[in-house]
């Protein structure tokens, strides 16, 4: 089962938290066929647009990440509602690229540096808040670790990882985000640096088994840490046929009729879950008629 975990420090003014996601991971990867980059890539960023969701205090709310940094594999979309839950996209999922060194995928090659990170966060105010910064390395977790310093000025360490097995399955993925509250002393982030270099990457502690919160532990284990939260999160779509039909109504009464003219029906694909909805010419005719 995947979940998210929170923690804070009780003797530093640290917050934490970890997902252990490699079911959303697969499931992304079986709706959209990728190969092992584009996995990594759009499982990286399903797993910290995950994270950084369940951050939100709007019941409703939700958090859009986006990167587009010029590479192969073109933009990637990844979509969290406030409880962690994810969907997402890479537009060009079937990228393949040599090893960057044993066993080590070139996600910052596939994605690219040259574009950018955006979070749009939507609290359901009259406006969505909306952050842009440069990529710096394409790796995804540096570039999160980056929006929160610039846009947010939170120190910020984010590690992201996910593994891929050699039949082209997810065998693990996870990562976690570390921030700091005001009042942190430079000792303290020093004792937080010795913690992530000792400990490494993540994927290879999820592979052995090693939970989210043990992870947590392991990174921070110069403080003494409370859980405060464990809650489950999925790769959860919230397309339906009455969505598709509100965009067919936004398309207007002459385009619909052009549709139905060139056509004869419309039949419309989700870009998170490939679920297709087909409607036919009376329904279209309907529609054109009540707008």
């Amino acid at each position: 089962m995947d979940y998210i975990v929170r923690m804070i420090a009780k003797d530093a003014p640290i917050k934490a938290m970890a997902i252990q996601g490699r079911d959303l991971v697969q499931r992304a990867r079986e709706i959209h066929q990728t190969l092992p980059v584009a996995t990594a890539a759009l499982g990286r960023s399903l797993l910290g647009a995950s994270m950084m969701g369940q951050q939100l205090k709007e019941e409703d709310g939700s958090l859009t990440l986006r990167i587009n940094g010029g590479g192969p594999l073109g933009s990637i979309l990844a979509v969290s509602d406030s409880h962690g839950n994810v969907r997402g996209y890479v537009q060009n999922g079937q990228v393949e690229l040599p090893l960057q060194g044993p066993a080590k995928l070139d996600v910052g090659r596939g994605v690219g540096t040259d574009g950018s990170l955006t979070v749009i966060k939507d609290l359901r105010l009259k406006e969505p808040y909306v952050g842009t910064i440069p990529l710096v390395s394409g790796e995804i977790a540096e570039d999160i670790t980056a929006y929160f310093a610039e846009s947010e000025q939170i120190p910020t360490a984010c590690a992201l990882g996910v593994l891929v097995d050699r039949d082209l399955s997810v065998a693990a993925a996870g990562g976690y985000l570390i921030q700091l509250l005001p009042g942190a002393e430079d000792a303290v982030i020093d004792r937080i640096e010795q913690g992530i270099a000792r400990v490494g990457q993540v994927t290879s502690h999820l592979n052995q088994g090693v939970s989210p919160e043990e992870l947590l532990n392991m990174v921070l284990s110069d403080f003494t840490m409370e859980l405060l939260e464990k809650d489950p999160v999925s790769y959860r779509c919230y397309c339906s046929r009455e969505r598709m039909r509100s965009a067919l109504v936004s398309m207007g009464k002459e385009e619909l009729r052009a549709l139905i003219t060139e056509q004869g029906r419309a039949e419309m694909t989700c870009q998170f879950c490939d679920a297709v909805h087909v409607f036919e010419k009376e329904e279209l005719e309907a529609l054109a008629a009540s707008l």
